[in-house]
Formats: C-alpha cells, sequence, structure tokens
C-alpha cells in the first residue's frame, strides 16, 4: 500500500461542518486502496481523555468516491448526536490493512499494543456561529456579466468627449469610448428578463478616467458617462422589481492616481494623513513609467493604479464605510472584489462580518484564478471566479487527444479543492472582460454549445459574458470588450442563438439536478471521446452526452419522452458535436 498517498487533517476541506448537523470527512489516497472504513463516536463515550479509557467507535464504510488523476477522494457524512466527533480510519489494500490516526498509520498488532495513546482525529465542536454559510440564492441565480461603457448607449447627452461611433466590428484600441451608460442596462432589462437571467453581475460603474473605470476616482459617485448614483439605484430598483439580483464590482486592492487621497499625498508628501495609505518605498516619486522600480507598489505594476495599504487602519475604516454607503444607498446584492487575493486577510474579514450584519446573505465574491482555499474558510469570501472550472473545460477540446477520462479527472479536482457550500454557489464562468470570448476559444458552434451544457449542469453559479447568448466573437482585451450589436439583435439576426441559451437556463431553474453538487461519470460508451455524467437530486437522476468525436455514434434506445434538450440528435443516433440531456427513469 502506498502510505504516502493518504491524506487527511481535520480542516479545510477534509474536514468541515456542512450545516448544524452534518459533518463531512473527506481522505484522499492512491489508487491501491480498495476500502476505507471509519470508525467514529463521541470523544467522551468512554470517558475523560488521558485515563484509562478503552474507546473504539462506530465502524461504517465509506462507499462514496470520486477519481482524481493519481488519487481517490473519499466522502462520508457524520451526524455527531453531540456535535463532536473522534474517528480514525481502517484502510484495506488486498491483504494490506492499515490503521490511519492523527500521528500515522499502525497495523493491528501496533494499534492494540498494552498501553499505546492513541492520537485520534478530532472534531472538537461544531460551534453554530463557526459554520460557514452561504447564501442560497446564488446557487438559484443565472449571472449576465455586464462591461456597461459596450452594452448600450441610451443617453448620448453623457458621452465622453471624442465618442465612438458605436459599431460591432473587432476593437483594437484600449482607450476608445463608445458611450455605454446605465440607462442602457435599464432599457435591456426587458431582454434579459425574457431570457431568464436573474442575476447582474457590472464591472466598476465608479468615477475614473478609463473606458474600464478600475482605476477609480470617486468611489462615492457613479461616472457621470454612466449617470447619476440616482439613476444606479433606479437600475437596481428596476431589476429587483423583475427579480434579478445586482452584484457591483469593487476595487480595493488599488485606486487611480487622480482619487483625492493620493493627490493629497503627492502635495504634502510624508506630512500628508494619507502617506501610510499607500505602500511607498521611495519618497519623492522622481521616475516615471512602470513600477518595476519598487518606487511604490501598483497593481500589475501601472503606476496610474497605486496599491492601497488595506492592512492599514484607517484605510480599512475607509474602505468599510464605502460599502455600507453603497448597500444603503443602492440596496445591492453582492460586491464581487478586484484583484481579490492581494487585499488583506483582516480587511476581508471585516468586510464579511460587517456586510452579513447589514444584509445576512449579502454575496462576496473574489477575482482570484487559482486555488483559494486560504479565502474560503468561512470568515472572508463566499466564492471565488471559477477560472479553474474553465480551464479544466477547455482544456478537454484542446487537446484532442485527451480521452474522456481526463475530463472526469479534472472535473473532480475543481469540485473537491472546497468545501461543498462554496461549490453551490461558485461563480462558474467560460469568459469574462480578461479573457478571449468563448466563441473565439471555442472555435466552432458545437464546441461552443457543448462547453456552454457543462457550464449550465455543474455545482455552483454560472455566469455569461454580454454577448454570449448570440455567439458573439472577440479575441483578447480589448476585442473581448466589443459593442453588442442591438440593431442586430432587434432584427432577428440572432434569434436562434439567443433561444438555445433561453432553453439552457430555462431547464437549469426548472430542474434542481442541474444545479446539484451530486454526480458521477459512469462511462459506459465506449467511445473515448464521448462525455457521459449523471446529476443526482433525490430520486431524480439526469443523463448529459456530449459526442467531442470526429464521428457519429449510436446510442441504446432512449425515450424520447425523457429527453430534455438535444442538438445534433436523431433517432438514437448522436451526431459528431451533438448534446443530449435525458432524464433517467
Amino acid at each position: 500500500m502506498n502510505l504516502g498517498a493518504i491524506y487527511h487533517r481535520t480542516s479545510n476541506q477534509y474536514c468541515y461542518p456542512l450545516n448544524d448537523n452534518e459533518l463531512i470527512i473527506n481522505l484522499r489516497t492512491g489508487y491501491d486502496v480498495d476500502k476505507v472504513y471509519i470508525h467514529h463516536g463521541d470523544p467522551y463515550l468512554a470517558g475523560i481523555m488521558g485515563g484509562k479509557e478503552q474507546w473504539f467507535g462506530k465502524q461504517e464504510e465509506i462507499y462514496f468516491k470520486k477519481r482524481l488523476k493519481h488519487h481517490i477522494w473519499w466522502t462520508t457524512t457524520l451526524c455527531p448526536e453531540y456535535k463532536r466527533s473522534k474517528y480514525f480510519f481502517e484502510i484495506r489494500s488486498k491483504n494490506e490493512r492499515f490503521f490511519y490516526f492523527e500521528d500515522g498509520f499502525y497495523t493491528e498488532e501496533e494499534m492494540n499494543r498494552p498501553g499505546k495513546i492513541h492520537s485520534y482525529f478530532t472534531f472538537p465542536w461544531m460551534n453554530h456561529a463557526d459554520i460557514f454559510r452561504t447564501p442560497n440564492w446564488v446557487n438559484q441565480t443565472i449571472w449576465y456579466q455586464i462591461f456597461p461603457e459596450r452594452f448600450c448607449n441610451s443617453d448620448p447627452s453623457i458621452n465622453p468627449e471624442n465618442v465612438k461611433p458605436w459599431k460591432y466590428e473587432k476593437i483594437t484600441e484600449y482607450q476608445d469610448s463608445y458611450g455605454g451608460d446605465l440607462q442602457g442596462i435599464i432599457q435591456k432589462l426587458p431582454y434579459l428578463d425574457k431570457m431568464g437571467i436573474n442575476g447582474l453581475y457590472l464591472t466598476p460603474v465608479f468615477e475614473a478616467n478609463s473606458n474600464h473605470k478600475y482605476d477609480t476616482k470617486n468611489y462615492r459617485k457613479v461616472d457621470p458617462h454612466f449617470g447619476t448614483n440616482e439613476k444606479l439605484r433606479e437600475l437596481v430598483d428596476a431589476a429587483h422589481a423583475r427579480g434579478i439580483r445586482v452584484m457591483l464590482d469593487c476595487v480595493f486592492n488599488h485606486t487611480g492616481t487622480d482619487i483625492d487621497i493620493w493627490q493629497d499625498l503627492m502635495k504634502k508628501g510624508r506630512s500628508s494623513e494619507y502617506f501610510e495609505w499607500y505602500m511607498i518605498n521611495d519618497w519623492p516619486i522622481n521616475q516615471q513609467g512602470d513600477t518595476r522600480d519598487g518606487r511604490y507598489y501598483s497593481f500589475a505594476f501601472a503606476e496610474q493604479m497605486p496599491k492601497l495599504n488595506t492592512n492599514h487602519p484607517k484605510v480599512r475604516e475607509y474602505l468599510l464605510d464605502i460599502v455600507r454607503f453603497w448597500i444603503e444607498t443602492f440596496d445591492i446584492d453582492g460586491l464581487r472584489l478586484d484583484v481579490g487575493n492581494e487585499i488583506s486577510h483582516f480587511f476581508l474579514q471585516e468586510l464579511r462580518t460587517m456586510t452579513k450584519k447589514i444584509k445576512h446573505d449579502f454575496y462576496l465574491l473574489g477575482e482570484i484564478w487559482h486555488d483559494s482555499i486560504n479565502w474560503l474558510l468561512g470568515n472572508e469570501y463566499d466564492s471565488v471566479m471559477n477560472y479553474p472550472l474553465a480551464t479544466a473545460i477547455s482544456n478537454f477540446w484542446l487537446y484532442p487527444e485527451w480521452d474522456k477520462i481526463e475530463f472526469e479527472y479534472s472535473i473532480n479536482q475543481n469540485f473537491t479543492t472546497y468545501m461543498q457550500q462554496t461549490n453551490d454557489v461558485l461563480f462558474n464562468l467560460l469568459d469574462s472582460h480578461d479573457t478571449n470570448r468563448l466563441m473565439d476559444k471555442a472555435g466552432n458552434l458545437d464546441t461552443f454549445y457543448q462547453q456552454l451544457v457543462v457550464l449550465f449542469t455543474m455545482p455552483g453559479s454560472p455566469c455569461i459574458y454580454y454577448g454570449t447568448e448570440i455567439a458573439m466573437e472577440g479575441s483578447y482585451d480589448p476585442d473581448c470588450r466589443r459593442c453588442m450589436p442591438w440593431d442586430e439583435i432587434e432584427s432577428g439576426k440572432y434569434d436562434e442563438h439567443i433561444q438555445e441559451i433561453t432553453t439552457l437556463i430555462a431547464l437549469r431553474k426548472k430542474h434542481s439536478t442541474f444545479r446539484s453538487r451530486n454526480f458521477h461519470f459512469p462511462n459506459e460508451i465506449s467511445e473515448n471521446r464521448v462525455l457521459e455524467y449523471i446529476k443526482i437530486d433525490g430520486n431524480d437522476h439526469i443523463k448529459i452526452l456530449l459526442n467531442c468525436e470526429k464521428i457519429d455514434v449510436i446510442l441504446p434506445n432512449i425515450d424520447t419522452k425523457c429527453i430534455l434538450y438535444s442538438r445534433k440528435y436523431q433517432e438514437n443516433i448522436l451526431r459528431a458535436g451533438g448534446i443530449l440531456i435525458y432524464n433517467l427513469i
């Protein structure tokens, strides 16, 4: 038995309360392990610790497992009667058997040696206040991300100077403005509502000199080229009237250089009350160009985006007051924090405490592109932007030589990284304002829709980037931020595309199975690149088939009454590039 492949600890995603009654236990082993048992019980059933007590616990086999690239992930759920649990594992591989404790592995003889003190795994208490709770509504939300400057120009009177004519073609200039505004978003709410969207994620809307607004000048004032504070409240109210939640993008890692606090610092230097609000390493600041010289820290070496010191108590107080103002003034439902991995943990903990007091189901989302477990322990973010899932999905089509087992490995890896309550609200996306568009990645409509089907049938909360519903093209920034072609949309040119997205959204909202965290890969079809997985919610089972082969595939007889969605499927033949979703009876 490869003992080096076996791992568990009583923290992070390995051991945690799912709610007040259920304790999730996960164990990682190698593929040579055949069976795993857990011996568990209350720590005090045999007496207090340190005495002559003989504690054994109840033995139960762990049946649920997922296959990873090099490991098996075993999962069980305990319901400790007294809110605490002590346990160890019994691990079997052919003729070998080991007992796994906190201090290592023992044979049966070693474990039962007289005088042996056992170092059990122990979860001491399931404190109600310590349990990680995520907002339930997010799992039922289909997000629509809008880059306001390019979505819809409805009020030309507030256009920036030198505004460009609205166009649908490729965009090559980073700083061009086209005049999108908040009134334009309000105008298109019926369009989004009809499609089934019930969550809006807006990139920054507060005053800044750029078209993207990530270099904030004033956190308390909507950018005049987008509208007014009153217009933002009107947008949120109009969205809420349609059952659509609203999440704003907040930029607290850095500011612009034209914000009043930076300007005061530049004028007064070390005598400025804001000098320690930023991370200044060299004063006076004489150099020009990017900040690789280290004169001060900034976002991605951009000199016009100096980095805020979110460790400083007055900075934290300043930012918390801004968030309080946003919630009370605009009644928003969530925040996406830009560069969410560089903001201090201390500030994020304070932010969570404050926002949850104001709105208990407020959604805190971090922009983090990598493993984010350190931010998802229950006292900071509810969720992160799930770019690893986007990579896992994209990679299978990027590597045509891969077998479907590679898809299973990568999907399972994604959903064993965090707690189950996090998986329920992960912000799943396939593209955004920071990446090339899905159609650019996919290259053809078959792959485009197959990847969307995966997105809409995974746990979490799916987000589509504005224009995805019409398969909008666009390469990397700035081309991924094209103007929305409303004339063509309203002429009916994209009706079929929009109907496809509308159908997927309706299915996800209707069938809780689509949103469920429970799934497995049966791999019953012999073809290497026909993806198949089953989603489970209670007694409901839905099977998803994606034919990524270059040839058609003949399937067993399927009752057409059970089919929920299909593309390129007819008479039990799933064409190359086809999709089939159906109920298992």
